[in-house]
């Protein structure tokens, strides 16, 4: 790992200040500079004048959809496509790869909000990670609002999971990733598998998750006015239609909340300035104290969800090489336990 990285161990503390080293402290891309100015200027004004309800959600995650079908398809990769009891999942594989689930997997849980996104807007991360890896990439294409509740959501990425372990993937070659909401789905997903009695998996990444759908600690956050991309105002309104019930938002529906102990080692990435960096702050000193190892890094110039929205950006590239760098460490101490 870079000496940029954050990593947080047992017992350590999590830095919440802006002195934090960053993991890109030798400048910012022209790319992301661009994207970061793109968001800023006209992305993030639509956003703060967009109101979310259950009937503008399908509308948005139409037109979202339909120009992610836009996009070339992702090179160097084989896919297969399967359906499970109301949503699909997609086997993404290196081009000629005769690697199985068995050899190890990524389960992959596609950002947007919970209400956004699917299998064809983040292929090519996707795809991105699958070439990185050498491993089959699941995504998961779980259900939305406003089909279903945030809590449907992750009843569908536990049953991903359930799927691929009665399809020869064992837990411990099985790594958890996911951007955003699929970061949320990713721990949520998790703690089920733990609470259910499941073999957890041999690790978490969440990419600019979010992980407290409480957002009284965001809003108190230098970040709330900084954030380029995100407006917090639109994930209040996603999680009083997703989350709350009778007005009350339940603490434990934020993973951050939970226990924590008898998770797997973590790895957290997050842009310096997004609104969603006061998540995994808290998350990395909450699993540390937990006793799980968690490492938390911070990317400078970046937007929120950067690696997903651009894989092929510079340090895009570099943050998926990192993912990729801790599925293979993850594995490799899953095979060592195996075998001791």
């Amino acid at each position: 790992m870079s000496k940029a990285h954050n990593a947080v161990t047992p017992g350590g503390k999590s830095h919440k200040d802006d002195t934090q080293p960053v993991a890109n402290p030798h400048g910012v891309s022209a790319y992301a500079r661009a994207l970061t100015v793109a968001c800023r200027t006209m992305i993030r004004p639509l956003g703060d004048r967009a109101t979310v309800t259950e009937a503008s959600m399908p509308v948005v995650s139409g037109v979202i959809n339909n120009l992610a079908k836009l996009r070339p398809t992702p090179r160097g990769v084989e896919r297969e496509e399967v359906r499970l009891k109301g949503f699909r999942i997609e086997i993404v594989r290196p081009a000629g790869a005769r690697s199985s689930l068995r050899d190890g997997v990524v389960m992959y849980m596609h950002g947007g909000g919970f209400f956004l996104c699917g299998l064809d807007t983040h292929r090519p991360v996707v795809a991105a990670l699958a070439r990185r890896t050498g491993l089959p990439v699941v995504s998961v294409e779980y259900r939305q609002l406003p089909e279903t509740d945030i809590a449907g959501g992750v009843a569908d990425c536990l049953t991903a999971y359930k799927w691929l372990l009665s399809h020869g993937a064992d837990a411990s070659r099985i790594v958890f990733a996911g951007d955003s909401a699929g970061g949320y789905m990713t721990f949520a997903t998790a703690l089920r598998a733990r609470d259910a009695g499941l073999p957890v998996p041999a690790g978490l990444v969440g990419l600019c998750p979010a992980l407290d759908l409480d957002c009284t600690e965001k809003r108190a956050h230098p970040n709330y006015h900084r954030d380029a991309l995100i407006p917090l105002s639109a994930l209040e309104s996603v999680v009083k239609l997703g989350a709350e019930v009778n007005g009350r938002l339940d603490p434990d529906m934020s993973p951050v909340n939970n226990v924590l102990a008898g998770l797997p080692p973590a790895l957290l990435i997050v842009a310096e300035d997004e609104v969603l960096r006061r998540d995994s702050e808290i998350m990395a000193q909450r699993l540390a104290g937990a006793g799980v190892p968690a490492t938390l890094e911070i990317w400078r110039g970046q937007v929120h969800a950067f690696m997903a929205i651009f894989p092929n950006m510079p340090e895009s590239r570099a943050a998926l090489a990192h993912v990729a760098q801790f599925v293979r460490a993850r594995l490799e101490a899953g095979q060592i336990a195996r075998t001791a």
